[in-house]
């Protein structure tokens, strides 16, 4: 099948990962699938625009143009807005990573990230992807994600990043369903054997959970129940700033 000029520029933006963050032009060809004179091409094009910028050592990074253009997502810069004073207020509350994501398909993608130099090491940061099933801000955002979308990543293979991944079907069921009736997701060691998270859902002027935010800290840092209520509280503000308004509770008889 023949690609438009447009498919093959989306090709070369596509090469670009967390993990492969520079790549020569080579290299670009090879992830991208082209011939090197063609990616050679729409690389001058991308590059000329300030999509990609190319760096001393010859290797190409994601330009600053791209990343201007990405801020304007309405999921991205209006909802950090919102949020900030609250992810400062947990990160004050903490002094550990906090982190703030959202869902794109079966990965959550962290649009913001607050850590001092003392906070347990993590693999996040702000762009980055994860599956959904191994991190806090990812199981909430699975478990309110319905289940057209829950049996659809059921069904395909759920990664294991340390013994502790929850890699069976069904255990994952029961876990997401703790997340609905507890109101908050508990990630032990999932990712990595030295941290955990928890995390809380953010819901929209609907009422519908369009992020998740998150606190990680040593395992052996502070216990999960003192963690519960500051990442719940932090959920609620955002959610308020997004308009969001709980329901009163029922009247007594």
């Amino acid at each position: 099948m023949n690609r438009s000029a447009a498919d093959r520029l989306l090709d070369v933006l596509g090469a670009f990962d967390q993990h492969h963050p520079a790549l020569t032009l080579t290299e670009i060809a090879h992830r991208a699938d082209l011939p090197l004179p063609t990616a050679h091409r729409l690389v001058g094009v991308l590059s000329r625009w300030g999509a990609l910028e190319r760096d001393d050592t010859g290797r190409y990074h994601v330009g600053l143009r791209l990343w201007e253009l990405a801020a304007l997502a309405p999921r991205g810069l209006g909802l950090r807005q919102a949020a900030l004073p609250f992810l400062e207020d947990l990160y004050e509350a903490t002094h550990e990573n906090v982190h703030l994501a959202v869902r794109d398909g079966l990965e959550v993608v962290y649009i913001e990230r607050l850590s001092g130099r003392s906070a347990v090491g993590v693999h996040s940061r702000v762009g980055a992807r994860w599956p959904l099933h191994a991190t806090g801000v990812g199981l909430v955002l699975l478990a309110h994600g319905g289940p057209e979308l829950q049996e659809r990543y059921h069904a395909g293979e759920l990664a294991a990043f340390t013994p502790y991944t929850v890699t069976d079907p069904d255990r994952l069921r029961r876990v997401l369903a703790d997340v609905r009736r507890g109101g908050v997701a508990v990630s032990d060691r999932q990712i990595t054997e030295d941290a955990l998270s928890v995390a809380a859902p953010v819901r929209g002027p609907r009422g519908d959970v369009v992020a998740a935010v998150s606190v990680v800290v040593p395992v052996t840092g502070p216990r999960t129940p003192a963690l519960i209520p500051a990442v719940q509280v932090a959920g609620r503000g955002i959610s308020r700033a997004l308009g969001w308004h709980p329901a009163p509770p029922p009247a007594s008889a």
